[in-house]
C-alpha cells in the first residue's frame, strides 16, 4: 500500500465508524419520540448544523496549511484558531438568546427553550473541531482515525442513553451539551500536554490566518445556506410532526459523502499537475465515469428499496417519507460530474461563486410554487433542479477551459451504460420486495445482496460487451 492510501484508508476507517455510530441517533429517537418531538430535535440540531457550518470561519482548516508549513509555530496556529472559534461560538450564543422570540415564531416555539443549551453545544464544538484536524496536520492518521471513531460514538452514547432513561428530548440536548464540554476537555488536555506554553494567542500569526481564511470561509458559508434552504422554508410553513417526516425523507448517506469526497480529492492533485487538454480532459473523465460507477446503483438500490429502508428504520409512522426520499436520492446524480473540485484546480472560485448564487436563486423563486403543487416532494424537486443547472453550467464551463466541445464535454456514452446496468440491476429487486413477506429490513438487506450481484455480473461478466456499446470516439477513454 502506497504512502497515499494507507493514511487515507485509515481516515476513511474512523470515519466509516464515526459516521455509523451517529447514524443511530436519528433511528433510536425515531422510534423513541412521537414526530412532534423528533420534528424538534431535528429543527434544533439543523439550526445547529448551519451555524457550525457558517462559523468555522475557515480558521481549523487554514490549520492543513499553516501546520506543515510552519511546524515550530504550530502551538500558537492552533490556539488561534481555538480563540477565533470559542468567540465565534460566543457571540452566536448571545445572539440566539436575544433572537429566541424570532427563531420561535419563524421556525417553530419550542426552540426558544433550548437556545442556550445550543449555543453551548455550538461553542464547544466549534472550539474542539481542531483536534483531528491537527493529528493529520502532523501526519499522525491512525490517532486522528481512533479520534474521530471514538468521538463519535461516545457522542451517540451520550445522546442515545439519556433519550432512553428519560424519554425527553431536553435530556437529548443535555447529553448533547455534556459530550461537548467533554470532548473541548479532553481536547484542551491533549494540546497543552503537547505544545505546553506554546498554546498561546498570537496576534501577527493569527492576522495571517485570517486573512487565509475568510475567504474559503465565505464560499463554505454560501454553501452551507444552500445545503440547507430548503429545510428552512418547510420548517417555516408546516407543523414539527410534518417536519419530521420531510426530514426523515432527506436522510443523509454517509456512504456516499465518503466516495465523492475522497474521489474529489484525489482529482484535484492528479489535475493540479496536468496540463490543461486532452490530459486533464482524461483525468476527469476517469474520475467522473468511476464516481458514477458507485453513486449510479447506489441512487437505483436507493430508489428500489426506499419503502424497506425508510419503514424498517423509522417505522411505518414515517411512511410519508417515502416518496421525498426517493426524490432525495436523485439529489446525489449531479455531484458525479464533479465540477467543482475542477474549477477549485483552475482557480475559478469566481464561477463557483456564480454557480451558487443562481442556485440559491432557483431555489428561492420556485421552492414556494413547488410546495404548493407538489408537496413536500416540491421542496426537494427544486433542490435537484437547481443542483442540475449549476453543474451543467460547471461541466460546460470545465469543458471550454480544456478546449472540449459538447460532444467531449462528458463520457455520454460511458455514462449512460453504466446508467443502463444500474436501472437493470434493480429489476430482480423489485421482483423480490414483490414476492417476499419478510421484515423490511431483512427484505433491505437481501435486496442489498441481490442489486450487488445482479450489478456485478453486468459489470464484469458483460463487460466486453458493455465496453464495446459504451466507448464511442467521441468519448475520452476511462475506466470504470
Amino acid at each position: 500500500m502506497d504512502s497515499t492510501s494507507r493514511p487515507t484508508l485509515l481516515l476513511v476507517t474512523g470515519r466509516s465508524i464515526g459516521f455509523a455510530a451517529s447514524f443511530a441517533i436519528a433511528v433510536v429517537l425515531a422510534r423513541l419520540f412521537d414526530p412532534a418531538v423528533f420534528g424538534t430535535y431535528k429543527q434544533f440540531f439543523l439550526v445547529f448544523a448551519t451555524l457550525y457550518g457558517v462559523l468555522q470561519l475557515g480558521m481549523a482548516e487554514s490549520l492543513y496549511y499553516f501546520v506543515p508549513r510552519q511546524s515550530e509555530h504550530t502551538g500558537r496556529y492552533v490556539c488561534n484558531a481555538m480563540a477565533t472559534l470559542a468567540l465565534a461560538g460566543g457571540a452566536s450564543t448571545v445572539v440566539l438568546y436575544f433572537a429566541r422570540t424570532a427563531l420561535a415564531g419563524w421556525i417553530n416555539p419550542e426552540l426558544a427553550a433550548y437556545v442556550l443549551p445550543l449555543g453551548l453545544f455550538l461553542t464547544f464544538t466549534l472550539t474542539s473541531t481542531v483536534l483531528e484536524i491537527v493529528m493529520v496536520s502532523r501526519r499522525k492518521h491512525l490517532a486522528a482515525a481512533v479520534t474521530y471513531a471514538t468521538s463519535d460514538i461516545v457522542r451517540t452514547l451520550l445522546l442515545v442513553l439519556p433519550a432512553l432513561v428519560f424519554v425527553s428530548l431536553r435530556a437529548v440536548v443535555i447529553g448533547a451539551t455534556v459530550f461537548a464540554g467533554l470532548r473541548l476537555a479532553g481536547t484542551l488536555i491533549l494540546l497543552w500536554r503537547e505544545f505546553g506554553r506554546d498554546l498561546r494567542f498570537d496576534p501577527v500569526l493569527w492576522r495571517q490566518q485570517l486573512a487565509y481564511a475568510l475567504p474559503f470561509a465565505v464560499a463554505v458559508g454560501i454553501e452551507v445556506v444552500l445545503i440547507n434552504y430548503h429545510q428552512y422554508v418547510v420548517a417555516s410553513r408546516v407543523d414539527t410532526a410534518t417536519f419530521a417526516i420531510y426530514a426523515v425523507g432527506c436522510l443523509q448517506i454517509p456512504l456516499y459523502d465518503l466516495v465523492v469526497t475522497s474521489s474529489v480529492n484525489v482529482l484535484m492533485v492528479k489535475m493540479a499537475g496536468a496540463p490543461r487538454g486532452r490530459a486533464a480532459l482524461a483525468i476527469w473523465h476517469d474520475t467522473v465515469c468511476r464516481l458514477a460507477f458507485l453513486i449510479f446503483p447506489l441512487t437505483a438500490l436507493l430508489l428500489a428499496g426506499a419503502h424497506p429502508l425508510i419503514v424498517g428504520l423509522f417505522t411505518a409512522t414515517y411512511a410519508a417519507s417515502v416518496p421525498i426520499f426517493m426524490v432525495w436520492a436523485l439529489t446525489m446524480l449531479p455531484a458525479v460530474m464533479a465540477v467543482d473540485a475542477v474549477l477549485r484546480v483552475y482557480a475559478q472560485t469566481r464561477f463557483l461563486l456564480f454557480m451558487n448564487l443562481v442556485r440559491f436563486a432557483c431555489v428561492a423563486v420556485l421552492i414556494g410554487a413547488s410546495l404548493s403543487a407538489f408537496g413536500l416532494s416540491g421542496a426537494v424537486l427544486v433542490t435537484l433542479a437547481a443542483m442540475t443547472v449549476t453543474k451543467a453550467l460547471g461541466a460546460a464551463r470545465v469543458a471550454w477551459l480544456m478546449g472540449a466541445g459538447v460532444r467531449d464535454a462528458l463520457p455520454w456514452r460511458r455514462l449512460a451504460g453504466i446508467a443502463a446496468m444500474a436501472g437493470v440491476a434493480a429489476a430482480p429487486v423489485l421482483w423480490l420486495q414483490h414476492v417476499v413477506t419478510w421484515p423490511p429490513l431483512a427484505t433491505c438487506a437481501a435486496g442489498a445482496g441481490v442489486y450487488a450481484a445482479t450489478y456485478a455480473l453486468l459489470g464484469y461478466g458483460g463487460a466486453h460487451v458493455a465496453r464495446r456499446w459504451t466507448t464511442g470516439e467521441g468519448d475520452v477513454a476511462c475506466a470504470a
